[in-house]
């Protein structure tokens, strides 16, 4: 099997402050992408599509900068982590919502009981989606980079997100809006967030993928020169 020469720096994470930023910002964004799934938005009241399919795709761009610069085993380390962020994030919020609040701040308590007692529903589908979907793209993403010889880095990037959008879209919507949505407005969901979050990779996260990894490399190999 074709292998493609590895980084010589992707393992070394400890200490890495370029490691440490692109991680934080990953997994900040999948627990926003979280909390704004809450909100369903309608255009014309014909497509609909939760809030967090905004900021979803641009965690799966840093996805790809993780793979492509340290590689899929300590991406999956990533994931992994993350996942268990989500578990932290729910329980902390449900104790929240268990807690007793002053009278004069009902509406408050009221509003944040509303948004915590969903978003339970609305991890689990996203954390079923997160391991089928950002697990598959991570691996998939590697797979293409050792069949391309490292060439291509957008073939890389779209290609794994067509699949792992989809491993990730379908479950995220059946579990958290099943029984809230109308079976027709479900599968408008479904086919509305996938190519939603496909174009806003294609149009976005791509190009953005392109500008950290090259900023990236060149950082790590100039660090690399100067040691």
């Amino acid at each position: 099997m074709d292998k493609v020469s590895e980084n010589p720096f992707k393992n070394r994470t400890d200490g890495n402050m370029s490691f440490m930023v692109v991680t934080a910002l990953f997994v900040t964004l999948y627990l926003v992408s979280n909390v704004m799934a809450v909100k369903v938005i309608s255009i014309f009241n014909l497509f609909y599509f939760d809030a967090g399919t905004i900021t979803f795709p641009f965690a799966y761009m840093l996805g790809d900068v993780l793979t492509e610069i340290w590689g899929y085993r300590t991406t999956r380390k990533v994931i992994w982590m993350t996942f268990l962020c989500n578990i932290i994030m729910v329980v902390c919020t449900q104790i929240g919502v268990w807690l007793p609040s002053v009278d004069y701040l009902d509406p408050t308590a009221t509003a944040y009981n509303t948004i915590f007692t969903y978003v339970p529903r609305i991890v689990l589908g996203s954390l079923a989606g997160f391991l089928l979907g950002e697990l598959s793209n991570a691996w998939l993403m590697e797979r293409i980079k050792i069949k391309t010889r490292g060439r291509f880095l957008w073939v890389r990037t779209i290609g794994s997100s067509i699949v792992g959008y989809l491993f990730d879209t379908l479950p995220f919507v059946l579990i958290a809006f099943a029984g809230v949505l109308t079976t027709r407005d479900i599968l408008l969901m479904m086919a509305m967030q996938y190519f939603m979050k496909l174009a806003i990779e294609v149009f976005f996260g791509t190009p953005m993928a392109y500008a950290v990894i090259v900023f990236l490399k060149r950082k790590v190999f100039r660090k690399r020169n100067e040691a």
